[in-house]
């Protein structure tokens, strides 16, 4: 029954709401609220602040609920690791992934699909933050995002590449003829950029920042392919990583010129939760991630 009422609470940290949380596991909604009352009562803690909705956990309450995804999270790695004994490696394995990251993800999920038939994958497009969360919340196994821009906790890191970063502008524009744009050029073109949740945007802003220039972007979105699909339009450039170009075919009429003065990179590469035991699926993936080229990685010169 303990598991049970933790798979409430979860599910209630999830939906952040009595009734969805409730059908999300296929029962009524006054047994979930009678079920997290009960737990409150064999713990003698208030886990939920009460009121007429749902309005957050109490200080107890978010320490239940950070054991609770554990122990749920373990009663999982228990079964998985049962499966494997039975009939090989299977189950699901869950990947959040950076937009800019996704064209690379079939080179990292091919090999583990062709070694493990039996698994599965659910691969999601999230910003680094959400993939934070999602590791701690034991809601992802493995991530695949920056490394070394802004600081990742309690996780294990497997570099991969180098992301540099390219001007897609109209060919003929106002870099027409030009082999590279410097930066404090493109800070003053007319620019669409992802939004500023996006951590490929702030890296790209601090880019501009390093060199004393605020870009004033006209257009913003959270999406890769509206990205590209609006430099094509003719009227705007944007800013994006080298990476992305295998991924798509240059719109008619736009060029990628390399961005120089300074010739900016940044660390992309995968990570898991640093906790034991390690799920046999994270394990796998992590250990058979191909290694990428040089050119891949961008780390010539």
């Amino acid at each position: 029954m303990l598991l049970r009422q933790f798979e409430y609470l979860v599910a209630l940290a999830r939906e952040k709401h009595f009734g969805r949380a409730a059908a999300s596991l296929d029962v009524a909604q006054p047994s979930l609220s009678a079920g997290i009352r009960d737990l409150e009562r064999r713990l003698d803690v208030r886990i939920v602040e009460r009121g007429h909705r749902f309005s957050g956990f109490t200080t107890e309450g978010e320490r239940v609920l950070e054991r609770a995804r554990r122990i749920l999270a373990e009663r999982d790695g228990l079964r998985a690791d049962l499966d494997q004994l039975r009939s090989g490696l299977s189950g699901a394995l869950r990947i959040g992934a950076i937009p800019t990251a996704l064209p690379l993800a079939p080179r990292l999920i091919a090999p583990f699909t062709e070694r493990f038939p039996g698994a599965t994958i659910r691969l999601l497009s999230l910003t680094s933050v959400e993939i934070q969360r999602g590791l701690d919340e034991f809601d992802l196994d493995v991530g695949l995002t920056y490394l070394d821009n802004e600081p990742l906790d309690r996780v294990r890191p497997k570099p991969l590449y180098s992301e540099d970063y390219l001007l897609l502008t109209p060919a003929q524009g106002a870099f027409r003829g030009r082999a590279s744009v410097r930066w404090s050029e493109a800070a003053r073109a007319p620019l669409c950029l992802l939004t500023s949740d996006m951590q490929n945007r702030r890296i790209i802003d601090s880019v501009f920042r390093s060199i004393g220039v605020t870009p004033r972007p006209v257009f913003e979105t959270n999406s890769i392919i509206n990205l590209c699909t609006q430099v094509g339009s003719g009227l705007w450039s944007s800013v994006i990583p080298r990476q992305l170009l295998g991924a798509f075919e240059l719109p008619a009429g736009v060029e990628a010129l390399p961005l120089v003065e300074p010739v900016a990179r940044r660390l992309v590469g995968l990570v898991a939760p640093d906790r034991e035991p390690q799920a046999a699926l994270t394990v796998a993936f992590m250990a058979l991630a191909p290694a990428f080229s040089e050119e891949e990685r961008g780390v010539a010169g």
